[in-house]
């Protein structure tokens, strides 16, 4: 008896400057899935261009009204939605929010989780609340440029600082700032990528990055990656060209890694998450030279390319990402 394979989708692209990034992380994550248990499919979602994009070139329009396409005459829906677009709509809620209309399972959390995670003036202040250290931050609007003046501005995060856009990835509009007279272009960079950016204090320290999934059977954990860069900060150019260096596992104190790899797991309980996610951190140092954790921002959708985080983490942990991708599929599914 033939046993059916269940049909998923790799939903991709996006509406943001992060496009093309996506679309790499979907092709990663299609050479890691297994073949022998699904049927993957990649999505390429682009305004309101929605369509598959099958391995001989050739495409196929997707029907929004159920996520449907055909294909030989027949219709063909899908079980499973794994997302990977980063940005908007995959990465604050709105892909979300149509899957659960539609009642498919997907790989990342809530419509609720993924808009606050995707904003990070938000969630640090949320985070803030319940105890997480994070840094000191402003924000502005549109409109708002005038808020504060640059000596209030110095005076609340101090200098230098980052200008970030609140709500995007991939370090697109980011600008490091070391002195006020910086403050006017950085904003201007960053309000093309958002119509709100936030000033964050710049925290010294040791840069890194650590993945976490779980399931109704496991907590998981991976392996921290430290990012060492020669640029003034972990930028699109060190991100995606290779101008970083990354050492997985970090170069962390046991108990350093301990502490690191329980604050992952306790926001991951705290947001209520689902699927991988990867948190960033700076791990700086108090008066007394002692390491402290700071949290900067947390992926709900990470980068899934062959060299990106989450697959050396995999690796660095001894397991085999085509059955970690099974995990959290199987997970929702069974």
């Amino acid at each position: 008896m033939e046993i059916l394979k269940r049909n998923i989708a790799i939903v991709c692209g996006g509406d943001s400057s992060e496009h093309d990034v996506s679309i790499r992380s979907a092709q990663g994550l299609y050479s890691f899935f297994d073949k022998e248990r699904y049927n993957v499919y990649v999505v390429d979602v682009k305004k309101n261009d929605w369509h598959v994009n099958f391995t001989d070139g050739s495409i196929a329009k997707i029907d929004k009204n159920d996520f449907s396409f055909q294909q030989d005459g027949h219709k063909v829906t899908f079980d499973y939605a794994y997302i990977t677009i980063h940005g908007t709509p995959g990465e604050n809620g709105i892909i979300q929010g149509y899957f659960e209309l539609l009642d498919i399972p997907y790989s990342t959390s809530g419509v609720l989780v993924e808009a606050m995670t995707f904003n990070k003036y938000v969630l640090n202040n949320y985070l803030r609340g319940m105890g997480v250290n994070v840094g000191q931050s402003i924000l502005l609007r549109r409109g708002e440029e005038e808020k504060y003046t640059d000596e209030e501005i110095a005076e609340k995060v101090g200098m230098p600082c980052f200008v970030n856009p609140a709500a995007d990835g991939s370090s697109f509009g980011v600008s490091k700032v070391k002195n006020a007279d910086q403050l006017a272009p950085a904003l201007r960079v960053a309000f093309m990528e958002s119509s709100e950016v936030m000033i964050e204090s710049y925290l010294k320290g040791t840069e890194i990055s650590i993945g976490c999934y779980k399931t109704k059977d496991k907590s998981v954990v991976f392996p921290a990656t430290e990012v060492v860069t020669q640029n003034e900060f972990f930028d699109y150019d060190a991100k995606y060209n290779g101008q970083v260096q990354e050492i997985t596992p970090a170069r962390l104190s046991d108990d350093t890694a301990r502490r690191v790899a329980e604050e992952t797991s306790h926001i991951y309980d705290l947001l209520h998450c689902n699927g991988i996610i990867r948190i960033d951190y700076i791990i700086s140092k108090d008066s007394e030279g002692n390491d402290v954790i700071n949290m900067l921002e947390i992926n709900t959708t990470p980068g899934m390319t062959a060299t990106s985080f989450i697959p050396q983490q995999v690796r660095a942990a001894g397991l085999d990402i085509k059955e970690v991708l099974s995990d959290i599929v199987e997970n929702q599914l069974s």
